[in-house]
């Protein structure tokens, strides 16, 4: 497997592992998705939303050279103030990054974008730099959101799974959901 299929399989696992997220957390009410909890963001509404922002964020530098960033700096800390809507921008999110890591050749990895800052600050970065970032920084909230679903009557769903062909009969129905099945890195049990 190249970077570059290592890249795309990650951003097809990132899309699963939300939506797995999204699902158990739709099973909340209302209260419980907003109640205060123990972790860096206060709630698992306000994990969510940092999460989608920060999606936003790189996802505006590798799609529009950050143009944008001065619009996403403005949406505060809440930019969906319901589950539905930010289930709704997250899915769109997560298809957005599939969609930038299937455009990425070879070199496509080593170039640079522009990672806009609050104050005039402007940071150049390799495009595989910042695809790890995003997959690290999503790895990390989604896991606090994990265990902040612990202290709730909903069961927080398993994560830390990759696509391993062993597994792939337990994730299918999911993955055709999504849209994911045919484009698997394991559909087919590796030969030897």
């Amino acid at each position: 497997m190249t970077l570059v299929e290592h890249f795309r399989a990650m951003a097809r696992n990132n899309a699963w592992a939300n939506h797995r997220l999204l699902e158990a957390c739709a099973r909340l009410d209302e209260d419980a998705y907003k109640a205060p909890r123990t972790s860096f963001f206060p709630s698992i509404h306000l994990t969510l939303n940092h999460i989608l922002l920060v999606d936003w964020y790189y996802l505006d530098a590798l799609d529009n050279g950050g143009r944008r960033w001065r619009e996403l700096y403005g949406l505060g800390d809440e930019p969906c103030a319901t589950f539905a809507e930010l289930r709704r921008e997250q899915a769109a999110a997560d298809r957005r990054l599939i969609a930038g890591c299937e455009r990425l050749g070879g070199d496509g990895l080593e170039a640079a974008v522009v990672l806009n800052r609050p104050g005039g600050v402007h940071h150049r970065e390799r495009i595989a730099d910042v695809l790890a970032h995003l997959f690290q920084h999503d790895i990390h909230h989604r896991g606090q959101v994990h265990a902040m679903l612990a202290g709730t009557r909903v069961a927080p769903p398993q994560l830390d799974e990759f696509f391993l062909a062993q597994d792939a009969p337990l994730r299918a129905a999911e993955l055709e959901a999504l849209g994911l099945a045919a484009s698997l890195p394991n559909a087919k049990r590796p030969t030897r």
